[in-house]
């Protein structure tokens, strides 16, 4: 009789099993209830609208993160360990720029393409990699694998000195200064000017392109963008990020990786800076204060944040454009999303999901091989390419 009742033990009794049922149950009903939620499309234009549902659904369809981490800062710190690498084998070529410079381009040429056999009209998708990031960022790698499968040709634009090359001046990048992207946009399109041509930019690659198109308005080779998890307004970013708990998981880091990507190139760079001064700094604002905004020329760091935020310059954009934004992303708060200026512009459309934090967008049991954000850059730069047609009278 002791033993039947040992056996029968926690689970045995039914209690146990019982409590576990009843929690999946509540868990389940929560994340169904107040997780998984289709994203909020925001656009003026009903034509973009409507194409967008016709042949980009993914932003019409229910989002339903990772059940398991769906918080925005989990999604953001788990990405790049959770996801594949891709293998990509990259042709790199070295332009040089009107100062004396010279930029890194990592170029898939996708030669196998039996779509686009015919390299001279095969599409092209430019990618800008994030704040440190480069062609080698799992992000890029899962973009160029979409566009591998659709036969596109795919260039990614490594900002100055980041991607192992020399720097042959003392200057970097900025999200502002939009010299370096025009210069690589023109390159590309003079070298395939048959070739449809868009661009994809993430985080401060992102930022770099609405800055770019907000400034060239129609004036561009390119037919469409596509910009994920944009830092909208750099005082409101900055400010998330310098709250207590994201300073310790983000901000900090992130200070010693661009600390990191310039000390190689400490020898050129202290004929202009401060470089022990840079060194010390402890958020990205201290960075930006002492290296970037002295860099190009900025009064303050006030200044070259006005100057570097996007929501700026949104009214200006001129072509179709699509942006994804996570509304729990602390790199860009949900309130800093210019929502009503979106509305102003007939180019623009906002897709904006309850979760995926910054370059999150998990989702699935075990999310290694796609993304949210990997679904919508596919169908949308299909979609662009195959039946662009139908948004460009706009």
């Amino acid at each position: 009789y002791l033993e039947s009742q040992v056996r029968v033990g926690f689970f045995g009794s039914g209690v146990g099993l019982s409590l576990v049922l009843g929690f999946g149950v509540a868990y389940a009903c929560y994340y169904l209830n107040s997780i998984a939620k289709k994203p909020q499309l925001v656009a003026s234009n009903d034509r973009f609208c409507r194409f967008l549902e016709e042949y980009c659904p993914v932003v019409t369809e229910t989002y339903y993160p990772t059940i398991w981490c769906w918080e925005g800062r989990v999604q953001t710190l788990l990405r790049p360990f959770i996801t594949s690498r891709p293998q990509v084998q990259y042709r790199n070529e070295l332009i040089k720029t009107a100062d004396g410079g010279q930029i890194s381009l990592d170029w898939f040429d996708n030669n196998d393409s039996s779509y686009y056999p015919d390299a001279s009209t095969r599409p092209t998708v430019l990618l800008l990699p994030g704040l440190t990031g480069t062609s080698r960022e799992s992000y890029i790698l899962h973009m160029i694998h979409q566009s591998k499968v659709l036969g596109y040709r795919c260039v990614v634009f490594n900002n100055r000195g980041i991607a192992g090359e020399e720097l042959l001046t003392p200057r970097t990048y900025c999200a502002a200064n939009t010299e370096d992207l025009e210069a690589v946009i023109h390159h590309v399109h003079s070298l395939h000017p048959s070739a449809p041509f868009m661009a994809a930019g993430v985080s401060m690659g992102g930022m770099l392109l609405l800055n770019y198109l907000g400034r060239t308005g129609r004036d561009t080779p390119l037919m469409a963008a596509a910009i994920f998890s944009a830092g909208w307004n750099v005082f409101e970013s900055i400010e998330s990020l310098e709250k207590p708990l994201n300073w310790l998981l983000f901000n900090y880091y992130l200070t010693t990786c661009l600390q990191s990507s310039i000390s190689r190139h400490r020898q050129m760079l202290d004929k202009l800076f401060d470089m022990e001064l840079v060194m010390k700094a402890r958020t990205i604002r201290e960075f930006d204060k002492q290296f970037t905004s002295v860099m190009f020329g900025y009064r303050s760091v006030d200044d070259y944040y006005e100057d570097a935020s996007p929501c700026r310059k949104l009214k200006s954009v001129g072509i179709p454009v699509l942006c994804l934004n996570s509304v729990d992303d602390v790199f860009s708060p949900a309130h800093a999303i210019p929502v009503e200026t979106a509305k102003q512009n007939a180019n623009v459309a906002l897709v904006l999901t309850s979760c995926g934090g910054h370059i999150g967008f998990l989702e699935g049991i075990w999310p290694r091989k796609c993304t949210y954000m990997d679904r919508v850059f596919k169908q949308f730069v299909q979609a662009v390419f195959e039946h662009g047609n139908k948004i460009f009278s706009m």
